[in-house]
């Protein structure tokens, strides 16, 4: 019987899962995932019964990450000690469609193959890190989603710079997007560089790559000095060798959100994280292990171990594996204001980290009092509900703050007329409950193929399946969302959808607050003209004679087009000023509407103020205020601005 050494699984999670919001399906993050093995692999093979444990954590790292993206899937390992001679770096990477598997099917079939051609490998761990690839110590993971760049097997990550020297190997990951590509593929042309491609993955780990090369070549000379010769160098410029530094120099110019692993072909390991701690980095260590993934729960699940004992990788830092084993966390850049991304946070990570399930409940239940207002306070007369499943958790926030608001209600009516309550008439008050319904269940099995928007439109508006029988013409329907982006789908399908269960008022919530402005950190929303408030806030500006505003902006723009990046002003603000929140979302609920539509329409959104009292920790919301965390930020939204100005359909970044 074929035997099976990574323990992989037909798991019906694996299916491609985008994140969507009900307007539309927003793509996004990437999750990284690292693991160093502290302990020869004879000691796992005593321990967990198996030399293969490093390999079967990574699959579950990844797997546990798949809500990260489903576009690729990458998986690198290093043996160390090797003879020279012995092939020390394996890497295989998958665009298929379900990549993790693929990848993970791969590794098992050559390990299968392996195994069963040299029954001698079964008992002798030393024989197995000798002949049987992606067995090693040291590994790296990737699942990505594209912000830039094709969906190409060349996009994939881990990132390989080959080299004979064994120092000068790089393999490269990473959660991040850079907002200044070009000059930072510019730097590389003036070292003398000509990188195979301007995307922002190739361009830092050359930057990396040629500071590494230029620390090797100095060490190697010292050694020389010393009296050694290149054999007898090379494990003393492994131990000399000053990840941290090479990290300083590389990073002097980048500006973007990241937290990038690398990994050095004789054994060192870096996870570096933006100053502004933009995208997140989790790390675990005891004597047996170093882990690191981009969320939490996931370290928490695959090695079962508490929440408290899982750090932050700090902002602006490294948390640097030596070879030896030494692990420590140093500066690599001044950290700055933390704006941590509100968005990955809240909307796109996994909702079983214990912090964010409460953060996703309170954002649920700090929105109520502007859903009592779009209802009258008419809780009776009321349904709630939410779309996607992605909103659940936020559903739950605002369901109780709405049996708590009832609760008080019957309380003071309790208090008011308590004299001439009889026990009928109170059971009949305490029998009032707050009413949920499960209004829209998506039906799976379906799948929006065809392209002709005509077409589309409808197909999409039968994704899910309404429940009938449960809203009356007199009733009140709330459906909360994580978000809403583009409104693009909210408008052709969802709206008409629930318009069909015959409600007097639809309100839709979103949980987060209104999407002004682009972002060039990570997540797809690189459009200003995409953006739903973007196109209420020009209606406005038009009706109300004041369009000269737009005009304005541009200039300002265009004015500061050759301006350092430290100078340039964010100008786009300018097109929000006139307006109270309120009033953009009303002009956005009358846009999504369609004369067809029987029921009013309303759309609240979640204030930044109360996102923050949610969401303490992760300040970053850039793309509701403008407030970009770094300076590359404000010359993107410039450029975004005047791309749809000049009615260029192309990225700002």
């Amino acid at each position: 019987m074929k035997s099976n050494f990574i323990n992989l699984q037909d798991n019906s999670t694996t299916t491609t899962t985008n994140y969507n919001t009900m307007s539309d399906a927003l793509q996004h993050e990437c999750g990284i995932a690292l693991v160093r093995l502290l302990k020869p692999l004879e000691f796992y093979k005593e321990k967990y019964g198996t030399a293969f444990y490093g390999i079967q954590k990574m699959y579950l790292l990844m797997e546990k990450q798949h809500n990260r993206g489903q576009d690729g899937a990458g998986f690198a390992s290093i043996k160390l000690d090797v003879e020279p001679g012995e092939r020390y770096i394996s890497r295989v990477r998958s665009n298929h469609a379900q990549p993790i598997q693929d990848v993970f099917a791969q590794i098992n079939d050559r390990i299968n193959e392996e195994m069963a051609a040299h029954p001698e490998y079964a008992d002798d761990v030393v024989l197995q890190k000798k002949k049987i690839p992606y067995l090693g110590e040291l590994f790296l993971g990737h699942v990505r989603y594209g912000t830039f760049g094709k969906n190409s097997i060349e996009s994939v990550h881990p990132f390989l710079r080959q080299n004979n020297w064994m120092h000068r190997n790089l393999i490269l990951a990473g959660n991040f997007n850079m907002t200044n590509v070009k000059e930072l593929f510019q730097s590389l042309v003036e070292l003398g560089q000509h990188p195979k491609e301007m995307a922002d993955t190739v361009t830092v780990m050359e930057k990396i790559g040629h500071f590494l090369d230029d620390a090797v070549t100095d060490l190697y000379q010292e050694c020389k000095n010393e009296g050694l010769n290149k054999r007898e160098a090379s494990p003393i410029i492994a131990e000399r060798l000053d990840v941290a530094k090479i990290l300083t120099r590389a990073s002097k110019n980048l500006d973007g959100g990241y937290a990038m692993a690398g990994l050095l072909g004789h054994g060192d390991a870096f996870v570096f994280r933006d100053p502004a701690g933009i995208r997140p980095a989790y790390f675990y260590q005891d004597d047996e292990i170093v882990v690191v993934a981009s969320e939490r729960p996931v370290i928490q699940t695959v090695f079962n171990v508490p929440f408290e004992k899982i750090q932050e990788v700090e902002p602006g830092n490294a948390l640097i594996i030596k070879k030896n084993g030494k692990i420590s966390m140093e500066e690599i850049l001044t950290p700055t204001i933390k704006k941590a991304c509100s968005f990955e946070r809240i909307y796109f990570s996994r909702g079983s980290d214990a912090e964010i399930y409460q953060e996703r409940k309170t954002l649920g239940r700090l929105i109520l009092p502007a859903v009592l207002d779009a209802i009258d306070q008419d809780t009776d007369n009321t349904v709630f509900s939410y779309i996607p499943n992605t909103a659940e958790t936020s559903f739950y926030g605002l369901v109780e703050a709405a049996q708590d608001f009832l609760n008080q209600r019957k309380n003071n009516y309790i208090l008011q007329n308590r004299n001439a309550l009889t026990k009928e008439s109170l059971q009949e008050l305490l029998a009032v409950k707050i009413r949920t319904e499960k209004v829209a269940i998506k039906d799976a099995k379906l799948r929006t193929f065809i392209t002709e928007d005509s077409s589309r439109d409808d197909l999409v508006a039968h994704v899910y399946d309404v429940t009938y029988g449960v809203i009356k013409p007199t009733d009140n329907l709330v459906i909360i969302d994580d978000s809403i982006v583009r409104g693009t789908t909210l408008k052709m399908s969802i709206i008409k959808m629930m318009d069909r269960l015959n409600p007097k008022r639809i309100v839709i919530v979103s949980s987060a607050p209104q999407i002004r402005y682009p972002d060039c950190y990570g997540i797809d929303m690189a459009k200003l003209e995409g953006l739903v408030a973007f196109k209420a806030a020009l209606e406005l500006l038009r009706e109300r004679d004041i369009y000269h505003i737009v005009e304005e902006v541009y200039a300002k723009c265009k004015a500061q087009e050759n301006f350092d990046d430290s100078e340039v002003v964010n100008y786009v603000t300018a097109i929000y000023a006139p307006f109270a929140p309120q009033e953009v979302s009303d002009k956005i609920a009358e846009m999504l509407s369609s004369p067809e539509i029987k029921a009013e329409i309303k759309i609240i959104f979640q204030t930044v103020e109360d996102l923050h009292i949610a969401c303490p920790k992760n300040l970053g919301d850039w793309y509701f205020t403008g407030d970009y965390p770094t300076p590359g930020g404000n010359r993107v939204v410039n450029r975004a601005f005047m791309n749809f100005y000049e009615g260029k359909d192309v990225r700002a970044y």
